[in-house]
């Protein structure tokens, strides 16, 4: 999918880590607006927070339609409570879907998006007669195709090794030939008794053996009184004071299956994994459609989830140019102070008379929690989230600046009056009307 800087808000490199949103500014990942919003099951989902949280779109239609979905989640709670329950036991298949493509997937990895798909039934079941544009389109991209499921059934063992290399990958009855090396490498004992019956009644030799050592092979001692009763396809390999020792063709052929029964079952089961790879491969278009789906409901009702332990609001995403706030919170800040009064604030900006903002104030008073409240607020709502406020309004922004403290870069040799004038003249030259 081909983007362009107008899908996305803008944010520069100084905005986002001022603003916290994945790191703090001492660099560590808790305590930010991506581990309050977090409430995702899969990997894939949180992937996909991410990805919002720091390219929120600037489409006003698209945020509408999530925050919308974000509703029906909310006032669904037994299907959002089973969507999450079913959430938990999606594998990050997005990334199998890469690895499928590059020939360096794991079994596993393959048994857990077989293993899945059910689940993705059941989801889209549940979101198939809720009233949302977004999540009818999720509910159709979310099943896979029945063939993949049944082929990935009848290939791989339900439980198969970590490692193509360790074998016991591919399942019974999948492979007439690689069943018959299975018996071998595993019974092999016992074909070796059942030949040794069969010769014993075919010759009338009673004390007839079969043998083996790392020397000769396999072969069939018989005792020196008993050579008379030998038939003529016995070829002899060995004579000694009291026993001969004889090979067969039959007996020759079983010996070579029985020890190269490991080696060939290895590289035949290294075969059919990769042809199995092959055969999947045309599906991977669909199973990152999947994947991407999966991802984006996680999202959703991760959003849901926030907006009912929060008290967040559903916000008002339009194109009129105005913000307006009412009771605001800092979405952190509000849940590391838990037991504590974090007193709201309200806030308007538009493009006429209410353009600028001047706060003031001793330090610790809480200016620039403020000001990054209002940014994380925007940032959120632009996202498709509920937001921390009693009531919002956001006309759509195209970009957000923020530029808090002060330090040097004495690395590439700019002073800390240099590194605040620096920020600001980035601001003056890419700031627009919205």
């Amino acid at each position: 999918t081909r983007e362009t800087d107008n899908d996305h808000l803008g944010l520069d490199a100084a905005s986002r880590r001022n603003l916290e949103i994945v790191r703090t500014l001492r660099g560590e990942q808790t305590n930010t607006l991506f581990s309050t919003m977090d409430h995702c099951r899969t990997a894939m989902g949180s992937r996909r927070l991410a990805s919002w949280l720091t390219s929120p779109c600037r489409d006003q239609s698209e945020a509408t339609k999530r925050s919308d979905a974000v509703e029906i989640l909310l006032g669904s709670m037994e299907k959002l409570e089973n969507i999450n329950e079913f959430l938990k036991s999606i594998p990050d298949f997005e990334r199998t879907a890469t690895r499928i493509a590059l020939g360096s997937v794991k079994p596993r990895e393959l048994a857990a998006l077989r293993d899945a798909l059910p689940s993705l039934n059941v989801i889209a079941e549940n979101l198939s007669d809720l009233d949302s544009e977004l999540l009818k389109e999720t509910a159709e991209e979310l099943p896979l195709p029945e063939e993949l499921y049944q082929l990935l059934c009848a290939s791989l063992k339900k439980e198969p090794s970590t490692f193509i290399r360790d074998g016991n990958v591919i399942a019974e009855g999948f492979n007439a030939e690689l069943d018959e090396l299975r018996a071998l490498k595993n019974h092999g004992g016992q074909f070796l008794v059942d030949y040794e019956a069969r010769e014993k009644e075919r010759t009338g030799i009673p004390n007839l053996r079969v043998e083996f050592n790392s020397v000769q092979g396999y072969f069939i001692e018989v005792p020196k009184g008993q050579i008379d009763k030998v038939p003529a396809d016995y070829r002899r390999r060995q004579t000694l004071k009291n026993v001969e020792r004889y090979i067969t063709p039959e007996l020759k052929e079983l010996e070579n299956k029985i020890l190269g029964a490991n080696e060939r079952l290895l590289v035949l089961e290294h075969q059919l994994f990769s042809d199995l790879l092959t055969e999947i491969s045309d599906q991977i278009v669909r199973i990152q459609r999947t994947a991407s789906a999966v991802a984006q409901l996680d999202v959703l009702a991760g959003f849901a989830e926030a907006a009912l332990q929060n008290n967040y609001v559903l916000p008002v995403v339009d194109t009129s140019g105005e913000i307006e706030i009412k009771e605001g919170r800092h979405p952190v800040i509000e849940q590391m102070l838990k037991g504590s009064l974090f007193v709201p604030n309200d806030t308007l900006l538009d493009e006429d008379e209410n353009r600028m903002l001047l706060i003031t104030g001793p330090n610790m008073a809480g200016k620039s929690t403020y000001m990054r409240q209002v940014a994380l607020i925007v940032l959120m709502a632009q996202m498709g989230s509920f937001v921390p406020a009693r009531a919002a309004r956001i006309g759509i922004v195209d970009r957000v600046f923020t530029r808090i403290g002060a330090s040097d870069d004495l690395a590439s040799g700019q002073s800390t009056f240099m590194v605040e004038m620096s920020e600001v003249a980035s601001i003056l030259k890419y700031a627009t009307s919205r």
